[in-house]
């Protein structure tokens, strides 16, 4: 799971408001800075993330000035500075410290306090809630500034943490933070104690208060003892049982009492933890030191309220919810792998049949080139969401035919008026009351919603995909070239807007600026529609108006706070929409089909949003007509899907969508059997499209995810993707390409590539990111034969 942080960074904000922005993101820290330097050269950039237990990590690079904590700032935990670089003078009242690097400044929630930064700087604050130290704090803390040095005892260990945390802070998941948040308030303590002398504590009270600390922390280890009792303790730490008890009750608490609640802590621990998920709510206790589970369920309700059963119900609900609110996209590893039940397999062969006999109009008689298929776009023929070997096809074609596929975007709901009333295929697909949902299944969740409740499949996969379509004689190591001959817009057919065209455009959760933002609210998803102006060539695009999306309840009860599953009814009596938006502004149409791609060779449904090397959603305008996409078959038949139609998108697909407007487009369909390919001069295993002027190699974090990162690659992908990946792979493919398909040497390819071939940003929005390379033709004088027969 990825973390729960957001970033702040002066490079994001013109000169002038740098220093404003500045204020306004300390001051979601309680903090406030007095810069006396120059404007001109201020700069600055923060990372900060919180654990599930509200323990805060932030990391500050900037330079000279004065940082002071505001006075409302709450009294409910404590502060740590940490400097990485330079050097600090940290002041409360009228006691200061000189810090360097390595040094540990402790302090008081609430306290008036202000570090004097000397010089550019990197620095790490945590901030700890009381509620992170629960039961482990027998002993108050001190309530004074404490300066730390780091070169010894705990604090040395606890610096070695903070300095790899920090270090890391962007990498660093939730999951792997749980241990961090247990082992921070315990090196803490640790490290306080030993340097508080009796008049900072408090005189003999605060004797007291290190030794019983002392006693306290040599019983944490103990614990899991079922044996452990007072006489021992007393025994070990060379003091009298009696006065043990003595010390304990100066803290309105018994030996007896403290054992039991740090013990219940401990399995509070364990039964919140996914890492002790398989282990049953005896051997928990039993691991504690509980050696009567009856006892044991008992003081677990007196002391939370509930039962160990329900405690861990909830924690698992929690997390749920949790791991939902921050998964980018994708199933979470936790779900299982998903087929079609047999009820929705029943109802795919069912239409098979039924559109075998009634859709197709080949004749054996005729050849095949002249042969014209027609898949109009309803319930019936799509698929939503989701890749399946074991998918019915829609059609079954030969080699050399055409086709024409008409296809909905999954974003038409976004407008009703402007890109679904009246209009009858998409009306049949998008059907959804409290009675009826036409298509139920959208993505390859469970069909039940027992992962996050949002609908069937979970919207696991988004894409409306028309197909699958059964290529003859189409097998494993073969060839699929898919011709674009042409591409239609779909025009409205409501009286109101009767023959034009709509797209919508819907910045994201899963984008890449979600957590970028420099404006309120943070964070939003906004939805912008766009119509399509054909008057005139260069056929171009105009924003409508647009909205930010608010909480939407669909047919069936579930509210959707997010743009989280596909096809929900947009309510706009809740929303507001603004006409006046990028004026002035024509966005030049690139209509192209975002995901056109063959069935890999899984088992179980397979999420329709990362793409692989069958293809899939591979989000590239240069899918235009006229342009050629070579996929490798891993199926018998291909069954080759298209859909996530686009009106315009640019390199990238930044905020997470393009303009999704539904198309038409004519294909033909050409078969190269892999005893074929042999000896030609190119070898092709990976999605590539060709158009007249160029070739574009198509490469991914993870070419072939499925296989790479295991079971749980579904979700794994959208954890896993980075663009130096994609574009090792794109490099890979295309020195591979140049050397086959042009006999280069291995030093020509290389220096080809990086003089001639422009690579590029395909997407960073669909889970296994792309990189592209662009290989003009015209650079051959004289063209090798090229990658696709006529």
């Amino acid at each position: 799971m990825q973390n729960r942080g957001w970033s702040y960074s002066t490079d994001s904000h013109s000169k002038m408001n740098r220093l404003d922005s500045w204020q306004e993101a300390l001051g979601k820290l309680g903090l406030f800075s007095e810069y006396p330097g120059s404007l001109e050269d201020f700069y600055a950039d923060m990372h900060c993330m919180s654990t599930p237990k509200g323990i805060e990590f932030t990391r500050i690079r900037s330079g000279a000035q004065n940082i002071i904590a505001k006075k409302e700032n709450n009294n409910d935990g404590v502060w740590v500075a940490f400097p990485l670089e330079g050097r600090m003078t940290i002041q409360e009242g009228d006691r200061s410290f000189e810090v360097i690097p390595g040094d540990l400044v402790f302090g008081a929630m609430g306290s008036k306090t202000s570090l004097t930064l000397h010089s550019d700087f990197r620095q790490l604050f945590v901030t700890i809630p009381n509620i992170a130290f629960n039961a482990r704090l027998i002993a108050p803390l001190p309530t004074h500034m404490l300066h730390l040095p780091g070169h010894s005892g705990p604090a040395q260990t606890l610096v070695a943490m903070l300095v790899s945390l920090a270090n890391n802070l962007e990498a660093i998941t939730e999951d792997q933070l749980r241990p961090i948040e247990l082992a921070i308030p315990e090196f803490l303590i640790a490290a306080l104690f030993p340097e508080a002398d009796t008049r900072t504590l408090g005189g003999s009270a605060g004797v007291k208060a290190a030794m019983l600390h002392r006693i306290c922390q040599g019983i944490e280890v103990r614990l899991s003892n079922p044996d452990l009792n007072l006489n021992e303790v007393a025994r070990e730490h060379k003091i009298s049982p009696r006065y043990l008890q003595k010390l304990f009750e100066s803290v309105d608490q018994s030996f007896s009492r403290y054992i039991r609640n740090r013990r219940l802590e401990r399995c509070k621990d364990d039964l919140d933890s996914p890492v002790h998920a398989q282990l049953s709510i005896s051997e928990i206790c039993f691991r504690w030191g509980f050696n009567d589970s009856a006892y044991f369920s008992r003081s677990f309700k007196d002391y939370t309220k509930m039962s160990p059963r329900e405690y861990r119900k909830r924690s698992k609900l929690k997390a749920a919810k949790l791991e939902e609110l921050h998964q980018t996209r994708g199933r979470p590893a936790t779900a299982t792998s998903v087929s079609l039940d047999e009820s929705e397999l029943r109802n795919k062969l069912d239409t098979s049949a039924s559109l075998s006999s009634s859709q197709s109009l080949t004749s054996a008689q005729q050849k095949a080139s002249n042969v014209h298929h027609y898949i109009p776009v309803n319930k019936d023929t799509i698929h939503w969401g989701y890749f399946d070997k074991d998918l019915p096809p829609v059609l079954t074609m030969n080699s050399h035919e055409k086709v024409t596929i008409e296809t909905l975007t999954h974003h038409a709901y976004d407008d009703y008026a402007r890109m679904i009333k009246d209009d009858p295929g998409a009306e049949s697909v998008f059907k959804w009351t409290k009675n009826q949902k036409n298509v139920d299944r959208r993505g390859a969740g469970p069909a039940d919603a027992s992962v996050y409740g949002r609908g069937s499949g979970e919207g696991f996969g988004v894409h409306v995909c028309t197909g699958p379509i059964y290529v003859n004689d189409a097998m494993p190591g073969d060839i699929i070239e898919l011709r674009i001959l042409d591409i239609q817009t779909r025009h409205n057919n409501s009286e109101q807007f009767k023959g034009r065209s709509f797209g919508s455009n819907a910045a994201t959760f899963w984008g890449f600026h979600y957590n970028d933002l420099l404006t309120e609210p943070k964070p939003r998803e906004v939805v912008t529609i766009y119509e399509i102006d054909e008057s005139e060539k260069p056929f171009c695009a105009h924003a409508v108006y647009n909205y930010r999306w608010v909480p939407q309840t669909d047919p069936f009860g579930v509210t959707h706070d997010r743009i989280d599953y596909p096809g929900v009814p947009v309510d706009h009596s809740k929303t507001h929409k603004n006409f006046d938006i990028l004026q002035n502004v024509e966005i030049p149409l690139r209509p192209h089909f975002g995901t056109i791609g063959l069935a890999p060779n899984h088992s179980g449904l397979v999420d329709s949003v990362p793409p692989s090397n069958q293809g899939g959603n591979l989000d590239n305008w240069r899918l235009a007509k006229d342009s050629k996409v070579f996929l490798p078959v891993a199926v018998a038949g291909g069954l080759l899907s298209v859909g996530d139609p686009h009106a315009s998108q640019g390199d990238s697909e930044l905020c997470g969508t393009a303009i999704e407007c539904s198309l038409t487009g004519v294909f033909q369909v050409i078969l190269h059997k892999q005893g074929d390919i042999t000896g030609r001069h190119f070898d092709v295993d990976f999605p590539l499209i060709e158009t007249d002027t160029e070739w574009v190699i198509l490469g991914f974090s993870h070419p072939n995810y499925l296989k790479e990162l295991g079971d749980n690659a579904q979700s794994d992908i959208y954890s896993q993707s980075t663009i130096d990946l994609a574009m090792r792979d794109a490099f890979r493919k295309s020195r591979r390409f140049l050397m086959n398909s042009q006999n280069l040497t291995e030093d020509e390819a290389i220096s080809l590539l990086s003089v001639a071939v422009d690579f590029g940003v395909t997407q960073v929005v669909d889970g296994n990111w792309g990189v592209h390379a662009v290989i003009p033709k015209t650079i051959f004088t004289n063209l090798n034969e090229g990658v696709s027969e006529t």
